[in-house]
């Protein structure tokens, strides 16, 4: 009887608050409302594609469809640890991104502190639009503009050189300059739309401090390093953290366009090597493409996991 009754009193608070929750949630339901397209985009873009994931498994064969393909285990996975592809595919793919890592993470920082002390407002301006403005060329015209800056031709670079005596190279067929050509374009193409959250972050710090720290005679560097630095870590650390996270992840687009074969020993990634065995290959393996795009994603998030509780040890901010 006792217990009848208090399953009844807990059945009777579950209910109000429950018609509480909606009552809230009514008070606001323009937020939800706004809410609704950006999850339903994650719930059928993110999750839902999960399910075909099991084809990893399988010998996915498309007359019997995804749950009638016969089982195989880890047979793709092991085939490509076994393949003679797969060390220089994931040397130039963790090369890449760390090489991209290191280059494109702290000019954004050093932008941001940078135009945080220019003074003259009409020139701030000027260099934020120059900088924000490659941000927003797409991938093809990019990969074009670098093709024909480097082209051995025409190309500017070419014609620079012969000017001074040398002879022209093809840049872009030369395997042991790829990384930089990839890198150091989108650090020029992403700096200045990537410093905007930093120079958030640096409109937030007290202006107190620089006052007292101006009348202590500290230097706009010791300024930066005291006082500036320190108020952007938590950010830094956040943004570090989901960079590594996408450690594999670099970009399909602008590698597979910049490939040709004279610079595919350093430019063929995981990406792109799952495009072509997976899409453009005349026998095309669904099973064994979706193999390597799952191994793939299983070792960014044990980095990103593995980032976040280091970060959390070191007494920095973290993801949760």
């Amino acid at each position: 009887m006792e217990s009848a009754t208090v399953e009844r009193a807990a059945g009777i608070t579950r209910t109000h608050k429950g018609v509480k929750l909606l009552k809230d949630m009514a008070k606001v339901w323009q937020l939800y409302l706004l809410m609704a397209l950006p999850f339903a985009y994650i719930i059928i873009f993110k999750y839902v594609p999960m399910y075909g994931a099991q084809i990893a498994f399988k010998n996915f064969i498309a007359t019997k469809g995804i749950w009638d393909s016969p089982w195989v285990g880890f047979d793709h996975f092991v085939r490509f640890f076994e393949s003679y592809e797969f060390w220089n595919i994931m040397g130039n793919t963790i090369g890449l991104s760390l090489y991209q890592l290191a280059a494109g993470f702290p000019f954004p920082i050093l932008l941001a502190l940078s135009l945080n002390y220019v003074m003259h407002e009409k020139f701030k301006k000027l260099v934020q639009m120059v900088t924000y403005a490659p941000h927003f060329i797409s991938v093809v015209v990019m990969v074009g503009i670098i093709m024909q800056v480097l082209d051995p031709r025409i190309g500017i670079v070419s014609t620079i050189a012969r000017a001074f005596g040398f002879e022209s190279v093809n840049l872009l067929g030369v395997p042991e300059y790829f990384k930089s050509i990839y890198v150091w374009s989108g650090v020029w193409q992403n700096v200045g739309f990537s410093c905007i959250i930093y120079l958030a972050a640096l409109s937030s710090i007290d202006p107190a401090l620089h006052e007292a720290a101006v009348v202590d005679g500290a230097t706009k560097l010791r300024r930066m390093w005291h006082i500036d630095l320190p108020g952007i870590m938590p950010i830094a650390v956040i943004l570090l953290i989901m960079e590594v996270g996408r450690m594999l992840e670099i970009g399909f687009e602008k590698t597979f366009l910049m490939q040709n074969p004279l610079n595919l020993q350093t430019s063929e990634i995981v990406d792109t090597y799952v495009y072509k065995v997976g899409l453009a290959s005349t026998v095309v393996n669904f099973s064994y493409s979706s193999a390597i795009g799952l191994f793939k994603n299983v070792i960014n998030l044990i980095l990103l996991l593995a980032v976040n509780r280091l970060a959390k040890r070191l007494g920095q901010s973290s993801l949760w």
